[in-house]
């Protein structure tokens, strides 16, 4: 196969292409380089010395695929016709306009005989795309408007290439650069081989701005959402070029300038010129900042009969000699029309007239609203809900068909319907005319999103070592609204499962229902050495059924009933012996927890105990988002009482409350706090006994209160052992630390999402700042266990009873004797030595534990990932700080 350049009028050189695959014979011979349409006479070739002449015939040669009557019919010649010079010349360009030919002669102008000879345009075989790497092929083929089985012109290449590079440029990537090329196959055919050479990302070099005495160019690129190149630009994509960002950017320097007082403010120019290299490029605004305005007189008319004048100047939050705000201007005007549309008048119109005096430097502003119709609901649209119901759209509506226009249940029904989950962000409601004009029809356009979420995931947490869970969970059940969920957790030190489901209208009626099926395997553990040592096991099998209720607007309680068997148990062959609290031998060689292996609190919780409990929850909800609440708050006050049944009596006591504030776009805070407390119906059965379980009490430490480990504030015993000389080790890293909760808790805490550029928030990056202050405290003080140095011998019975005795020696076989028996001489009892330690009660205290730290989510390729940095100030006598934290998963 020959393959054969070709040059593309405005294009580089094509460069010879390798052989593309297709079942085609190579062409004999080269075919040479088709020439550029002749656009004047003198391009053809001269008909012959005579000026005119009489056309005898026509004939055609070289075509292909085209009949030659068809060739004959784009030129305006027929045989007895008189021709001229610039007939035929006329003819040529005729030729060349259909596009369906490479190259056109016509002989015989001196005789009469003319003869067309021609070399058409070859078809199309295949189009080809090399080297496109950062825009996919489905993305560039539809801008190519070249296709196979089409005949192949040097026009439409062009304007194919054309497209390319327009589709990298808005990429920003301005270095692109298309060389088209052929590869001529038999029977007339050619492959069209793009080959791309994308270049690197066109970046934003230097942005400079002229004209600015006021304010640094730094304050005002900052206002930008076009960024400069930098070490600390790397993830952002502001960095990267884009002309309609350069016309947003020009109007966040207006408003900027509007709001800090500059009414005359404007843009003169703005360029963006491309570096020599097409790598980068260099913004120049240059700008008149004009004098700076003060609010001059600021007056309010209502044309409203019901909207008094007097009764909205409260909206007004600037006063005569402030500096002009053209922000706060907008936000009363947006005021004063939610303020209308509370009475009923959702088409109000608020004007504001500027009254600009540019000798005293005033800006007078006049608030204008409008008369408006008092307005009536005629119709609710939802439009999108292909799989949601529309009635589990509708119940959300805080307004039905006939109701009188309220803005705030308006707001209300986004606020409800966008909490649900189901659809995409930045849901509104749109208010359109009616068929009169006191009508207005609400549209609610939704998207909607999955809502069913199947999660197998695996990880590693500094508490829990590697965890793998399971879940199932579809949050809105066959478009009705209702929730079902499956769930299954495993790690070294929990297990879990659970089947949960959840109507949230039972029988259409605003009253929601749900219950929980559920097994938890829980090994609580201390740390001795860094290591974390597993202490008691807790199973816990039960149910819960649930009930709410609204009681107003943003006012509801919860009812719910549950019934739970918890057992204790510890590791006999490491906690049980068969001594007797008196220090002597069990008769019976029973075997029990000894308080000296697993301490007095321990051997206390072991046991089974059934908890049948009853409680209810009066929750304030008023957040704009449930899921990621930016407005609003939340308080729950709950209470749960234990003791319809069971061996369990207690009353738990617990509230908490979440406030929520927009600082500015993307700054929130919040403010949450907590607490609870827990009184025992059960009186102290043995000194030293809290009435209230080990398992029911309160806890704190990570995940809720970082800057400390997981249980680490708070009460709890603490053993050290002695070292071989007879003192003390006092190093807390090697005692065992047991926690043992409170009865009583406390925990506040504020943080602040800090808002970050475009490209960290494409990383799913989310930090925040936080502070924390909290304690649990109120438990009695346990027994405390104290051996000396020298340390206690524990024997081990038989299980019939009786005792072995050893030779130390390893000479003589161990021998069973009696248990009140005297091992025989040089014999010695087998058992183990329990190490000197001395136990100490500390962290019983309701004093503030202080924190402060630095947290970060980040949806990473690996799946979530939080660290928290935080640093204890204030801490107390056996409380475990801990600086660093992180929890990493991945889902597959």
């Amino acid at each position: 196969m020959l393959l054969i350049g070709t040059m593309l009028g405005g294009l580089p050189a094509v460069a010879i292409a390798a052989p593309a695959k297709a079942p085609a014979k190579p062409v004999a011979a080269p075919v040479p380089a088709a020439p550029e349409a002749p656009t004047t006479a003198e391009t053809a070739p001269p008909p012959a010395q005579v000026a005119t002449g009489t056309v005898h015939s026509i004939s055609v040669t070289g075509s292909q695929r085209l009949e030659a009557d068809t060739v004959r019919s784009y030129v305006k010649l027929q045989a007895g016709q008189s021709y001229t010079r610039e007939m035929l010349d006329q003819a040529l360009k005729d030729l060349y306009a259909s596009e369906l030919f490479a190259d056109v002669t016509i002989a015989g102008a001196d005789t009469g005989n003319l003869v067309i000879q021609v070399r058409e345009n070859p078809v199309i075989n295949r189009i080809v795309l090399e080297g496109n790497k950062r825009i996919k092929e489905e993305k560039i083929r539809p801008e190519i408007k070249l296709a196979p089985r089409q005949i192949f012109t040097r026009s439409k290449a062009r304007a194919d290439v054309a497209r390319i590079i327009e589709l990298y440029r808005r990429q920003g990537r301005f270095a692109a650069n298309v060389d088209p090329k052929i590869v001529l196959l038999d029977q007339n055919r050619v492959d069209i081989v793009f080959e791309i050479h994308e270049g690197a990302k066109s970046r934003v070099r230097k942005i400079n701005i002229i004209g600015n005495d006021h304010f640094s160019d730094g304050r005002l690129r900052g206002e930008m959402a076009t960024k400069q190149t930098g070490i600390t630009k790397i993830f952002s994509s502001g960095t990267s070029y884009d002309p309609d960002r350069l016309s947003y950017d020009q109007q966040k320097m207006r408003q900027f300038y509007l709001t800090n007082g500059y009414a005359d403010f404007h843009v003169v120019s703005a360029v963006a010129e491309l570096t020599p290299d097409k790598r980068d490029f260099i913004i120049t605004y240059v700008v008149e900042e004009g004098k700076r305005y003060h609010f001059g007189d600021i007056k309010v008319e209502s044309q409203i009969r019901d909207l008094k004048a007097d009764n909205l100047k409260y909206l007004i939050k600037f006063k005569k000699g402030d500096w002009y705000n053209a922000k706060t201007v907008e936000d009363t005007v947006d005021s004063m029309n939610e303020q209308a549309g509370l009475l009923g008048y959702a088409f109000a119109d608020t004007r504001p007239n500027f009254q600009r005096d540019k000798e005293a430097l005033t800006m007078g502003i006049t608030f204008q609203v409008a008369d408006a119709p008092r307005v009536y609901v005629e119709r609710i649209d939802i439009n999108g809900n292909t799989i949601t119901r529309d009635k589990v759209v509708r119940r959300e509506f805080r307004l039905v068909e006939g109701d009188a226009f309220n803005g705030f249940r308006v707001k209300r029904s986004r606020d409800r319907i966008q909490s649900l989950g189901y659809f995409q962000d930045k849901m509104e409601i749109e208010q359109k005319p009616g068929s009169a004009p006191d009508r207005v029809i609400l549209e609610t356009n939704l998207q909607e999103k999955p809502t069913g979420q199947l999660q197998v995931s695996a990880g590693y947490s500094s508490l829990e070592k590697f965890i793998v869970s399971a879940s199932i969970t579809q949050s809105n059940f066959m478009g009705k609204g209702q929730e079902i969920r499956t769930s299954a957790d495993y790690s070294i030190y929990s297990k879990s499962v659970s089947v949960g489901f959840t109507e949230p209208y039972l029988f259409d009626r605003n009253i929601a229902v749900g219950g929980d099926i559920f097994r938890r395997d829980y090994n609580s553990f201390n740390y001795v050495n860094d290591s974390r040592q597993t202490t008691y096991d807790q199973t816990t099998i039960g149910f819960q059924i649930r009930a709410g209720l609204p009681l107003t607007e943003f006012w509801s309680m919860a009812l719910r009933y549950g019934l739970s068997q918890d057992k204790i148990s510890l590791d006999k062959g490491s906690f049980y012996s068969a001594y007797l609290p008196d220090g002597t031998v069990d008769p019976a060689g029973t075997l029990r927890c000894d308080p000296l292996l697993a301490g007095r609190y321990l051997c206390d919780a072991i046991g089974n105990r059934t908890t049948s409990s009853l409680g209810y929850s009066l929750v304030f909800d008023n957040l704009n988002d449930r899921r990621r609440p930016t407005a609003g708050r939340k308080i729950v006050f709950s209470q749960d009482f234990a003791g319809l049944g069971g061996s369990v009596r207690y009353i738990r006591t617990k509230a908490e409350g979440h406030q929520y504030f927009q600082i500015v776009k993307g700054l929130v805070m919040s403010v949450n706090g907590e607490g609870g407390y827990i009184k025992s119906l059960e009186k102290q059965r043995v000194t030293g006994e809290d009435p209230v379980r080990l398992t029911d009490r309160f806890y704190l430490g990570q995940p809720d209160f970082a800057g400390f480990d997981i249980r680490g504030v708070g009460p709890r015993v603490l053993r050290y052992f002695y070292n071989s000389d007879g003192t003390l080790n006092t190093d807390r890293k090697q005692a065992s630390d047991d926690a043992l909760g409170g009865r009583a808790y406390y925990l506040g805490k504020i943080e602040v999402e800090l808002p970050l550029g475009n490209g960290a928030r494409e990383l799913g990056l989310r930090p925040s700042i936080f502070g924390i202050v909290g304690s649990v405290f109120d438990i009695d003080k346990p027994q405390l266990q104290n051996i000396g140095a020298a340390g206690q011998f524990r024997e081990i019975l038989n299980a019939d009873g009786t005792r072995n005795c050893y030779d130390p020696a390893g000479v003589n076989a161990s021998v069973p004797v009696a248990q009140n028996t005297t091992c025989p001489d040089g014999l010695s009892p087998f058992g183990s030595s329990i190490p000197g330690f001395q136990e100490f009660f500390q962290g019983n205290t309701w004093k503030p534990r202080v924190s402060i730290g630095f947290g970060i989510n980040w949806n990473s390729p690996f799946g979530p990932f939080r660290i928290d940095i935080a640093k204890a100030l204030v801490k107390y006598k056996g409380d475990d700080p801990k600086l660093f934290t992180f929890n990493v998963g991945t889902q597959f």
